[in-house]
């Protein structure tokens, strides 16, 4: 039986972070709620990135704390509550897409469920192309099969770059879709794109410093 996902939520206070020596942002603080969504948004280089890989746990802010609240936060480790889907889709290109998804629910350990990679088949448009080595895919099957991961194991905070890129419209609608699904049951997500989304309880925040005259 599926787990059901945690009902956390995502903590930012003060969060200041670079990229060598150009300051990117700083004291940014929010609280994302279960069944929300917060849109990232704002010009190239602003940072948007960087703050989805500092909340991931894979960058240490200059300044600041990311942190998780809820029933079930005490103790837990956040990158092992989130599912972070960059720019990369991190596929094996010699894998097939159901050996990749098969890989995925092997790297997800206990709380992944091998009889969702027929779901995420499915519910991405995989079926007909499941034994077709990932390499010879195009941009848009890749980035659908990058998503795909998303389906195999319940985790609450989903952090994902640009998860609309190189896909057409009904793609695009599909991935809306699972987002408000797991918004729906619970979970949240944090998105960075510089496209529009049709997602409900839908919060923005917007990147960029003032420009320095």
């Amino acid at each position: 039986m599926q787990q059901s996902i945690e009902r956390l939520t995502l903590l930012a206070e003060n969060l200041t972070q670079s990229r060598g020596s150009r300051l990117l942002f700083e004291h940014v603080s929010f609280s994302i709620k279960p069944g929300e969504t917060m849109l990232l948004t704002g010009p190239n280089g602003s940072g948007k990135t960087t703050l989805l890989r500092t909340l991931a746990g894979y960058m240490h802010p200059i300044s600041g704390t990311v942190g998780l609240g809820g029933g079930g936060a005490a103790g837990s480790a956040l990158v092992e509550k989130c599912h972070f889907v960059g720019h990369l889709n991190a596929l094996k290109p010699q894998f097939t897409v159901q050996e990749n998804l098969s890989f995925w629910v092997q790297f997800f350990g206990p709380t992944a469920y091998a009889g969702r990679v027929v779901t995420a088949l499915n519910r991405l448009n995989l079926v007909d192309i499941a034994d077709i080595p990932a390499g010879y895919l195009s941009a848009g099957q890749k980035r659908r099969l990058g998503l795909a991961r998303l389906l195999l194991a319940p985790r609450p905070i989903w952090l994902l770059d640009e998860p609309t890129a190189a896909l057409d419209a009904s793609s695009a609608a599909a991935i809306e879709t699972l987002i408000s699904e797991h918004t729906d049951g619970g979970g949240l997500a944090v998105v960075a794109t510089h496209l529009p989304l049709n997602i409900p309880r839908l919060r923005e925040l917007r990147l960029g410093l003032p420009e320095m005259g």
